[in-house]
């Protein structure tokens, strides 16, 4: 086989931020931005037809490990917007694994790709769990850390961490997403959130509250009730603010989206990147975004994930 294209699909969380990493429930959908690439075998790494320095690009240098670092050349499109927390890295690091792993004969099997996947965000980050990976690979939707889930996926471990992935039921959905411009790390909003709960126990109550919405979250997901995810959406909202990651740029979206949407929130870790809104107007919610200076995105839930040679 000489070139071998594969797709994943982006992601956003949809309740459960930060408080996963307390050991709370969180879900993610995968959306219909997608990160596609084609991989052929070559004397030297290349991507996009330029020579490339492999040390400069991790999540790539990773999976090229696991196959002894031959050489190989990428061509990438990405509908993903990159550092905006929709999962573009992890996209991409779903589909080099598909690709080199149809490359060298092996089984396309999600749950390995899913654990290469992994390895290679956490190896460029130093950090994080496996909801994006398991997201972009398995499309649809995912929970992590949730009860009562009885359709298993995967479950992963690293650095004394274990998670159990599961698939859940999604509808299909529209959403409006909102993307501020700005960039802001993941580790030190993470961190933030650590010392204001070591230091206050509001906090701390905060991170429990956010678990049970999430729970809740789940039943309006399987029930497809958009009026009370809506409500959910935006009470998370309020408490992720009071953690102190939202900020002003990411407020103003959410306001500027309520009157046309049944609920709005940021997504991921805050501090800026994207919020988002459930919506039957997204033309309206589109409009009300770019108004307030961010630049909108209508996409579509209940999407596939990780395909191979389409």
């Amino acid at each position: 086989m000489t070139q071998v294209t594969a797709s994943a699909p982006g992601k956003f969380v949809i309740l459960g931020e930060h408080a996963v990493v307390y050991g709370k429930p969180a879900i993610a959908l995968a959306i219909d931005r997608r990160f596609t690439v084609r991989v052929s075998p070559g004397p030297e790494f290349r991507i996009n037809g330029e020579p490339a320095d492999i040390n400069a690009n991790p999540h790539i240098k990773h999976v090229s490990s696991l196959y002894d670092m031959r050489p190989v050349s990428l061509h990438t499109e990405s509908r993903i917007p990159p550092g905006a927390g929709l999962g573009s890295s992890a996209a991409l690091s779903v589909a080099f694994s598909g690709a080199m792993r149809r490359l060298h004969g092996l089984a396309v099997e999600p749950e390995s790709v899913a654990a290469e996947a992994f390895d290679a965000e956490y190896a460029a980050q130093g950090r994080g769990s496996p909801m994006d990976t398991s997201a972009c690979t398995h499309g649809y939707g995912v929970a992590l850390n949730m009860r009562g889930c009885d359709r298993p996926l995967w479950s992963l471990e690293k650095g004394g961490n274990r998670w159990d992935v599961h698939d859940i039921d999604v509808p299909a959905m529209t959403f409006v997403i909102g993307h501020t411009g700005i960039r802001a790390a993941t580790g030190p909003l993470v961190e933030k959130v650590r010392k204001f709960r070591e230091r206050n126990r509001f906090a701390s109550d905060i991170v429990d509250e956010i678990g049970d919405v999430t729970l809740e979250g789940m039943t309006a997901l399987r029930t497809d009730d958009r009026v009370r995810l809506g409500e959910l959406m935006t009470y998370d909202h309020k408490l992720l603010s009071i953690l102190g990651v939202s900020c002003k740029e990411l407020n103003k979206l959410v306001d500027a989206s309520l009157p046309h949407a049944y609920g709005a929130k940021l997504t991921g870790s805050g501090g800026g990147g994207c919020m988002i809104a459930l919506t039957d107007a997204p033309d309206r919610v589109a409009e009300a975004i770019r108004s307030r200076g961010g630049m909108p995105y209508t996409v579509s839930t209940r999407v596939e994930g990780l395909t191979v040679g389409r």
